[in-house]
């Protein structure tokens, strides 16, 4: 990799490589307490302990995927390659400070208080623009020779920011795939086990499992891309 090309360079390279090593270790302690909020055979007490086990290891990954957008623009506009980017990176740091702030009302504001549904519109949107955002972007990088006047033949990167949002988008199928899971659990801690419920946990989490895997899959091949930028000529 060579020497960073200065200190702020190399402080913002360490909180990039944090932030993915919180963003796969959350989502690993979030996929262990889902397994034991599905099982049956536990007390329902046991399994409610479990889903706030699960809650809390989930903050992990829910923060740091818009921070991993800010830091990765940081470290763009922190090397002297990407100096003409730094008014670029003002409205991408407030969009992220808009994004952190949705996620902790829907974590900190409880029941279906109006600001809660209000914030969950406003991530979805804020998830699509992302998603659409990197599409471009990506793509963009990956095809044109020079994107953006960067001559070090930054495909590596293109992908990267591809790859990212991919992942937005598997944690937007996550979500869509846990709807019915809500209201399986309430009906759980209300009645008590019965068929219906448990189908709607264990179902919810069924489908929700494959789009875990991917995320994690695509978190480590990130994590290489942005170590081995291969084909780059720096």
């Amino acid at each position: 990799m060579g020497q960073p090309p200065n200190f702020l360079f190399s402080i913002l390279l360490l909180v990039h490589l944090l932030l993915l090593t919180f963003w796969l270790g959350g989502d690993l302690g979030t996929y262990y307490s889902s397994r034991q909020v599905t099982k049956p055979g536990l007390s329902v007490d046991a399994r409610r302990i479990s889903l706030k086990i699960m809650a809390f290891c989930d903050m992990g990954p829910r923060l740091c995927m818009p921070l991993f957008l800010a830091s990765g623009t940081l470290l763009i506009i922190a090397d002297p390659r990407g100096e003409q980017f730094r008014l670029l990176a003002i409205p991408v740091l407030l969009f992220t400070a808009l994004w952190v702030a949705l996620v902790l009302v829907e974590h900190n504001v409880a029941g279906d208080k109006p600001i809660k549904l209000i914030s969950l519109k406003l991530d979805y949107a804020v998830r699509i623009a992302v998603i659409a955002g990197t599409a471009i972007g990506g793509i963009y990088a990956m095809v044109v020779t020079d994107p953006f006047g960067v001559q070090t033949n930054p495909k590596w990167l293109g992908l990267k920011i591809l790859l990212y949002g991919v992942t937005i988008l598997c944690g937007l199928l996550i979500r869509l795939s846990l709807k019915p899971f809500s209201g399986g659990f309430k009906s759980l801690i209300i009645d008590g086990s019965s068929e219906a419920a448990e189908r709607a946990i264990a179902g919810s989490m069924a489908r929700a499992t494959p789009y875990v895997y991917v995320i994690w899959t695509l978190v480590i091949v990130i994590a290489w891309l942005g170590v081995a930028k291969p084909g780059a000529t720096l």
